[in-house]
This record gives structure tokens, sequence and C-alpha cells, in this order.
């Protein structure tokens, strides 16, 4: 079989939220959603970037020398024109304090499942194994199958980690070799899901009742407090639950632990809001309860 190449942003072992048991997560660079609260906003381009670590940046200005295009500029703190950077990389091997990271490497599969086989007796003793993350997986769906497919070959216990968002053949192509879907909801409101992310939900809905009918499915939501967390739409979505027979839904509370990538990647967070209470967290546990749906707040 030959190697399929993606872009992939991280692999992360000895995860414990991304499906039963101790996985290895890994990350799919590239997303169709624009998520104002995104977590992981080095997930969301479909090439690879340079984060700066201006924490660990001590100005000795010698990515600036380096640079063949003269755009590095060291004043208060290290800064690149981007729009001008055709990401040589001579920067970051330069860094003598690791202040500069790529993110978003090009991989093969072979490469993936060297990796991902290193844990295979954890799996094996947690009831784990391999789950494909992203970004949206969905986007590079001929790397992940033939990373599902080669993960099932080892009798690996696979999960896909998706927004839905993205074509219905492609995500009936990576069920085939799927064992768990963790499907995340961001609002159940058409509008309100533009609103929140750049677009529509009808497609994500669709092919939320394709993957539920096919694979055991558990749906996550992002609680981000004053978009989604309202009577009506978990009512709603409680009942789209109950409708695609979902094993359960989880909770998870808006954060704020990637606020500072942004600044990293030369962004602007855009959000003002606090995370949740966890009093709140349980009141909007207990409407999903109502309709007899099994829920959890977190993973």
């Amino acid at each position: 079989m030959s190697s399929v190449a993606g872009l992939v942003f991280n692999i992360q072992r000895f995860s414990v939220h991304d499906g039963p048991g101790i996985r290895t997560t890994v990350f799919m660079k590239g997303c169709g959603l624009n998520c104002r609260w995104c977590s992981n906003p080095e997930s969301q381009k479909r090439e690879t970037e340079i984060m700066i670590s201006n924490a660990k940046c001590d100005l000795c200005g010698d990515c600036a020398l380096v640079c063949p295009r003269n755009i590095i500029k060291i004043n208060s703190k290290l800064q690149i024109n981007r729009t001008a950077c055709d990401l040589c990389l001579t920067c970051i091997n330069s860094c003598p304090r690791a202040a500069l990271a790529i993110v978003g490497r090009r991989q093969n599969t072979d490469e993936v499942v060297a990796e991902v086989v290193k844990d295979e007796l954890l799996y094996v003793n947690s009831n784990g194994g391999v789950t494909i993350s992203g970004g949206e997986p969905l986007l590079q769906w001929k790397f992940v199958l033939d990373l599902l497919a080669r993960c099932k070959q080892k009798g690996f216990h696979t999960a896909l980690d998706t927004s839905g968002y993205g074509d219905s053949t492609a995500l009936c192509n990576l069920l085939e070799y799927t064992d768990l879907v963790l499907y995340d909801i961001k609002h159940t409101d058409p509008r309100k899901h533009v609103e929140g992310t750049g677009k529509s939900n009808s497609r994500i809905i669709t092919n939320l009742r394709l993957a539920a009918n096919k694979r055991r499915t558990w749906i996550r939501v992002p609680v981000i407090p004053g978009y989604n967390d309202d009577r009506g739409n978990l009512e709603t979505l409680a009942l789209l639950a109950r409708e695609t027979g979902v094993e359960k839904v989880s909770l998870l509370p808006y954060h704020m632990f990637g606020v500072n990538k942004y600044a990293q990647l030369g962004r602007r967070y855009g959000l003002k809001i606090k995370p949740p209470e966890q009093a709140s967290m349980l009141s909007l546990k207990r409407i999903i309860e109502d309709f007899d749906i099994k829920v959890t707040v977190g993973y």
C-alpha cells in the first residue's frame, strides 16, 4: 500500500480527552470553519505557519540577520512580515532559544503510523486507540482514510473528531474505518452558526445524521457564554440528539487556554468573555437530561 501525504500540525501521545482510554491524537491542519473562540488557531489555515514565542525571545536578532528577505524586525519584540514570508525557515534554524516554531509539516501515513504504534500496549491496557482530529479531518480525507485503514489493520480502536463541515461522500468513506465519531456541534440555528463560525450548519446537521446512523457517535458542544448557552438552543440540541440516537452529549465549557496563541501567529483574539461557572454548566446539563439524553460536563 503506497503512503499518502498530509499536513499535520501535532501528534499528541497520552491523550485522555479524545475518546475512550489512552490515545494518540493526530491533528490535521486546515479547517473550513472560523470559530471565534477556537482554542487551536494554529489548526485553521491550510498551510505551514510560524509561531513566535516572545516569552522565549531574548531579542538577540540572529533571525533578522539571516532572513534572506529582510522581513524580520526586532524592536520591543520580534515581528515578521507574514505576507512577505516564503517559509524558507532559515530563521527557525538560527534561533538559539527556540522562540520560533514551525506549525504544520507534510508527513506521510508511514511516518504517522510509525509514531502511533509506539503506544500500542497503552491502547490495549486502557481500551484506548487512535483519534484523528483537527482542524477538520474531512479536508484531507484521502490521507485520513489511509491512516485510519492502517490503524484498523493493526487492530487499533479508531475515533474521528469532526465538525462535520465537509463532503458527505468523504465522510462515508472514513466511517468504514472508524469505530467512534466525536461530533462537534456549535449551534443548532443556521444564522447563529454563521455568526459564530462564518458558515451555515446545514451540511453539518446532514452529516451528523449520516454519521450517527452508521457509527457510535458522541456529540461535543463547546459552551460559549452568550452564544449557544440559551435554553432554546439546548432543547433543540437535545431533540436532535434523541432523533439521531447518539450515545451522549458532552458539554465543554469555554476556556481561554488558546488565547496567547493568536498573538504568536500575528492575529488578534476578538472574544471578551469569561468561562462559565460550574453551577451554570450543571444547569445546562439538566436541560438536556430532561430529554433522557446522557450528558457529561467536560470530556
